[in-house]
């Protein structure tokens, strides 16, 4: 059997929120992976073979309550990251001082 076409559905949803809204951020290709592993492992798997399976099934609010939770699940990761990499960045300069 191929596997090839399983996959969690909030993955395509996660890529395209970071694509669209935070490539251009300050985050490098490393933190912008992690952005995308922090975001997932905070949603609920839900692994499905095509996208129109979902998509079929789902009521308007679902798709609209999905699509909300990866911009807050994304935003809220984003915020992580973006706290470490100032407390890294903190300790180099007090270790520079020193």
């Amino acid at each position: 059997m191929n596997f090839d076409t399983v996959h969690n559905y909030y993955e395509r949803l996660v890529f395209t929120e970071i694509q669209d809204n935070y490539v251009s951020s300050a985050l490098n290709e490393e933190a912008l992976g992690d952005l995308a592993c922090l975001s997932l492992n905070s949603l609920p798997s839900r692994y499905i073979r095509y996208d129109i399976d979902m998509s079929f099934y789902m009521s308007g609010t679902e798709y609209l309550n999905n699509h909300a939770k990866v911009k807050k699940a994304v935003a809220d990761a984003y915020q992580k990251i973006a706290e470490q990499q100032k407390a890294d960045e903190e300790d180099k300069d007090e270790d520079a001082d020193a």
